[in-house]
């Protein structure tokens, strides 16, 4: 079944007609007023060469404040407008329609209070308002003669250094090399005398690693934790082997035990037993005080 293409239905704009003029006229009346409160009102602008021109000064502050209201607000929604543009003219307009409606409140509510003349502060920012919509308005119109093209100029000047930046770094840094965990064979005391197992042949301490080389990662991963939890349970030296060292040492210096420092025995461990981990002062006292017991 086929469906008529939808044509866009343009809605119309004649309402806004309906709501404009009634918003006009308090907007204008508020603002006049406002003028009138803060100093502005009827001037000769041409002393001199026409006495008789006057005018109101205050009908400036709704012709400059809504009509640029207006002009940045149809800027910030308008199709095709650079990016710097539209971001001015977003705040600008949202900035302009705030700064009339506090006018408004602030001329009802000294208008209601009877009051001749604002403070001063009031009529401080009320007197900057031509000055400030005369700035922003030209401000708005030179950058909506700007072009995307000098935004996207812009654009690509930014990116630029990061550019610079990422092709100067290197792209993956090589993987440290490991070493090769080295497995330490469990010692026994056999008779007052420590036994040391032989150490593995070389054949075989090559044939593992190429071995590893070729398997999958995981289960290299898994072969490495569990080799070197097993290397760090066998390379703790027993309380045995620690009691046998202190008693040869003992010997050696003509003492007994109980005369040996703590750091002695620890260093008599450590060469004994290279690469195991070291003999602390407490595990120390701890064996000799056993030793004496037993």
């Amino acid at each position: 079944m086929s469906t008529p293409d939808a044509t866009p239905q343009r809605v119309a704009t004649w309402p806004l007609l309906l709501l404009a003029l009634p918003a006009f006229v308090a907007v204008w009346s508020g603002w006049v007023g406002l003028g009138g409160l803060t100093g502005f009102g009827v001037v000769h602008p041409l002393p001199g060469i026409a006495d008789k021109f006057a005018i109101n000064t205050a009908i400036t502050l709704p012709i400059g404040v809504e009509t640029y209201a207006a002009y940045a607000l149809r800027a910030w929604l308008a199709d095709g407008v650079p990016t710097r543009a539209r971001v001015f003219a977003r705040w600008s307009a949202l900035g302009s329609l705030a700064l009339g409606a506090g006018g408004q409140v602030a001329y009802h509510l000294m208008e209601a209070q009877g009051m001749k003349s604002a403070p001063w502060w009031i009529t401080t920012m009320v007197a900057c308002l031509p000055v400030a919509v005369l700035g922003m308005g030209a401000a708005l119109a030179h950058l909506l003669r700007s072009t995307p093209a000098a935004d996207a100029d812009e654009t690509q000047q930014a990116a630029a250094p990061r550019a610079q930046r990422s092709a100067t770094e290197p792209e993956d840094a090589a993987p440290a090399a490991t070493e090769p965990l080295v497995t330490l064979q469990p010692v026994m005391v056999r008779d007052g005398h420590l036994e040391v197992p032989a150490a593995p042949a070389a054949d075989e301490v090559e044939a593992e690693p190429a071995a590893r080389h070729h398997a999958a990662p995981e289960v290299q991963q898994e072969s490495a934790a569990v080799a070197d939890l097993d290397a760090r349970r066998l390379a703790e030296v027993p309380d045995a082997a620690v009691a046998v060292v202190a008693q040869e040492l003992a010997q050696r210096q003509g003492c007994s035990t109980a005369d040996l420092s703590r750091r002695a025995i620890s260093a008599a461990v450590a060469d004994q037993f290279p690469g195991a981990p070291k003999v602390g002062d407490r595990r120390v006292k701890k064996i000799i005080e056993g030793m004496r017991a037993a």
